[in-house]
């Protein structure tokens, strides 16, 4: 609005300047003073006005003409009267002021100019404009409209705890000062996608009655040397001036990786950034009353000097939440939702361990948007499973067109993923297996832990093994070796990984003993993935995959024995499957035991009954898809 502002000043003075320098009568056209006298010699004007050496008359035709009189003509007043001329003399006052104005205003408009463009290219504070590359970029944070505060976070009560020590120690320093206690330096809040790290720093924002700066990594790296560095300087010249006050740095892991890790040598500009944080953090000169926030998801690949005790003292981690985290999660979004009666938010926080606050909200926006469109004025339970469904599954896709042959082997493979599973005790129960295409898989089994899992044992990882060779089993029991087709390609791409992970990473192998022949992560350096595995003999790595070969095949024939002992069953599920497209966990497990389901009318994928408490671990690709156990984590 500013910028524009002054732009319209500036054209609005262009137009005054062209309109005085035009004048006011430009239409009047010149003539020599010599042709004046003679018009009037000749009679042709009739009326004429003289102000100051200019002299304006009407010829015959009545065309407006104008010429300057020289300094000295004491004739001139004799001639007009002698051709009885009517003519007055116009004694035109100007005050000084104006005339210097206007004498001066085409170098004001240039000098008013000239400022413009250079406030433009130094930037306003932000490190914007072509002379600010070393100005910070971080902005004070002021909300006084959607504020935040710790009210508005739930589900991650421990780093709340955390950081409302920060706010309180700003608030009231003498508390923990009068004890010998300092305020720590930083905290790096570590943990996955989507937890709410963000939402915390913008929940001390709203807490804290101190200056509040925010800034992104990426904001630091440029790719002129120095930059960045010079970047860091100015933060904290300008966080001095605001002591006591709070910097939040959000994806610190884009200037805080390990040092040498890349090209350069250690010189280049990242490197530089980065040692020009670790000085300002703690180096010879203390910055009192600064404290240092930041955010990552890859605490891995940060340099060690920027986690130690004196530059970021705490580490606080922000997990996935539980079901209780989840519960109160689903309650501060659903505060903006009209809910139906029949909403029961501990059932859907009980069916989504594993969701992120990041997917929580995303669920009840979903369900939001499903109530919208189909004309409803509250949101009811149903809405909140088709959702689930929809997050989980990806949205149906019921205009896809497939054969009754497609269908046939579908409902084959999708039942034989299924028998498995029912059959496999350490196994996940069925919440609901589907031949209706989502997303990218043409069917779906998905199996939902009872309760949140932090870790899996080993007869459950062999039952995993065995439910994801199920379908290519069962394909070709009924329709042949010849008529197995590419449709479980993920299924066996997940066994193979779950396999290679047990033998190399967890210790399941008994030839290979409880040791680590690979490690999980990977660091990506300009477009080059870099592999940390450990190097590995060639007579271990042939035995590695013999046993990932002979732990996929055991999964494989016992998988054909479970299906080749329940055949009838197999028959019952595929045919109910094409029957309904649909089937829950439920109904799964009466017709099993030999009763009939009864329904209505043929119900879609989403009329199905609730789920059980559960988190689906379907993970759609390509092909005919089943329900796929996350990986455990150490």
């Amino acid at each position: 609005m500013r910028n524009a502002l002054v732009w319209g000043v500036i054209i609005v003075l262009l137009i005054a300047l062209f309109q005085f320098v035009q004048g006011s009568n430009s239409h009047v056209r010149e003539v020599s003073y010599s042709e004046f006298l003679e018009s009037v010699e000749q009679n042709q004007v009739k009326t004429a006005e003289i102000t100051g050496q200019n002299i304006e008359f009407k010829d015959g035709q009545g065309q407006v003409l104008r010429t300057v009189k020289p300094p000295f003509d004491p004739d001139l007043y004799g001639i007009l009267r002698t051709n009885n001329v009517d003519f007055k003399e116009i004694v035109k006052e100007e005050s000084l002021f104006t005339s210097l104005l206007f004498s001066m205003l085409p170098f004001l408009l240039i000098i008013g100019i000239w400022i413009f463009f250079m406030r433009q290219m130094q930037g306003k504070g932000g490190g914007g404009g072509a002379m600010g590359f070393g100005k910070s970029r971080a902005r004070l944070l002021t909300e006084k409209q959607g504020r935040v505060t710790f009210n508005d976070v739930a589900g991650i009560e421990e780093a709340k705890e955390e950081l409302e020590e920060i706010v309180d120690f700003l608030k009231d320093p003498q508390k923990f000062q009068k004890l010998g206690g300092k305020i720590p330096k930083g905290a790096l809040l570590v943990g996955p996608p989507g937890t709410g790290k963000t939402l915390l720093a913008r929940a001390i924002a709203g807490e804290a009655n101190v200056p509040f700066f925010t800034i992104s990594g990426s904001d630091f790296v440029e790719m002129f040397v120095g930059v960045g560095a010079s970047r860091v300087r100015d933060m904290f010249e300008q966080a001095k001036k605001n002591a006591p006050c709070i910097i939040f740095i959000d994806e610190i892991d884009a200037v805080g990786r390990h040092r040498g890790a890349g090209l350069g040598g250690g010189n280049d500009e990242r490197e530089q950034t980065l040692n020009q944080l670790l000085v300002e953090m703690d180096g010879f000169e203390a910055n009192e009353g600064i404290i240092i926030i930041a955010a990552t998801n890859r605490p891995d690949v940060l340099d060690p000097a920027l986690l130690r005790p004196g530059r970021f003292d705490r580490q606080v981690v922000v997990p996935n939440p539980d079901i209780d985290g989840r519960e109160k999660i689903l309650g501060v979004h659903m505060k903006k939702v009209p809910l139906a009666p029949d909403v029961e938010v501990n059932t859907i926080a009980r069916g989504t361990p594993g969701f992120s606050g990041a997917d929580l909200m995303n669920l009840v926006n979903e369900a939001a948007l499903l109530a919208a469109r189909r004309g409803k004025k509250i949101v009811a339970m149903q809405e909140f499973e088709d959702a689930k469904d929809k997050v989980m599954m990806g949205a149906e896709r019921r205009s896809m067109v497939m054969t009754e042959d497609e269908k046939k082997l579908t409902a084959y493979h999708e039942g034989g993923h299924a028998l498995v599973s029912v059959h496999c005790k350490s196994s996940d129960p069925i919440h609901k297996a589907t031949i209706i295409p989502r997303g990218r898989a043409l069917g779906m089994v998905m199996r939902l832990p009872e309760r949140d899992e932090y870790s899996q044992s080993r007869e459950k990882m062999h039952a995993n093994l065995a439910i994801a060779m199920g379908g290519r089993v069962a394909e070709e029991m009924i329709f042949g070796y010849d008529k197995v087709t590419s449709g479980a390609s993920s299924d066996i791409q997940y066994a193979t990984s779950l396999a290679r992970s047990m033998v190399t990473q967890w210790g399941m192998s008994d030839k290979l003993g409880p040791l680590q022949y690979a490690a999980n992560e990977q660091e990506v350096f300009l477009g080059h993935s870099v592999s940390n595995k450990q190097n590995v003999s060639g007579a271990t790595a042939k035995v590695i995959d013999e046993e990932i070969r002979a732990f996929v095949e055991n999964a494989n024939d016992r998988a054909k024995k479970i299906l080749t002992d329940h055949v009838d069953d197999l028959h019952k599920l595929a045919a109910a499957l094409l029957e309904f497209e649909t089937l829950s966990g439920a109904e799964i497990n009466s017709l099993l035991k030999g009763e009939e389901i009864r329904r209505s009318t043929k119900p879609k994928d989403s009329d199905t009954p609730k789920a059980p408490p559960a988190v689906s671990t379907a993970v759609p690709t390509a092909g005919i898809e089943h329900g796929k156990q996350p990986q455990p984590e150490g």
